[in-house]
């Protein structure tokens, strides 16, 4: 699937207050997402010595999806397409690759 095709599906799911000029509510999805994710790496190493089982890797993937769906309304809300986020981060990435500036700190590197 591209990712096109995914923010264009995904959008006709959003329910949420002023859908289509809203960022805050996408925004802070989008951290309680992230937050839900982290969760489940932290009991995979509180449970599971760091060992990521089927169940765990199930889970996971559950609340990557919801990360995804909520970067796609943000994107879409801030009038983005993920394709060209996606592409324009990949850019940068091996701009920062060619000077050996992948690791450090600072959005300008």
């Amino acid at each position: 699937m591209r990712f096109s095709e995914y923010q264009r599906l995904s959008r006709e799911t959003a329910v949420y207050p002023q859908l289509g000029d809203n960022l805050v509510y996408p925004a802070l999805g989008l951290c309680g997402e992230a937050g839900e994710t982290a969760e489940k790496i932290k009991k995979a190493i509180r449970d599971d010595g760091g060992v990521l089982t089927d169940e765990r890797r199930e889970a996971l993937a559950a609340e990557l999806g919801d990360v995804l769906w909520y970067v796609a309304q943000l994107a879409t809300e801030a009038g983005l397409e993920l394709e060209m986020i996606a592409a324009t981060n990949l850019d940068k990435l091996a701009s920062r690759q060619r000077r050996s500036m992948l690791h450090g700190s600072g959005d300008r590197r």
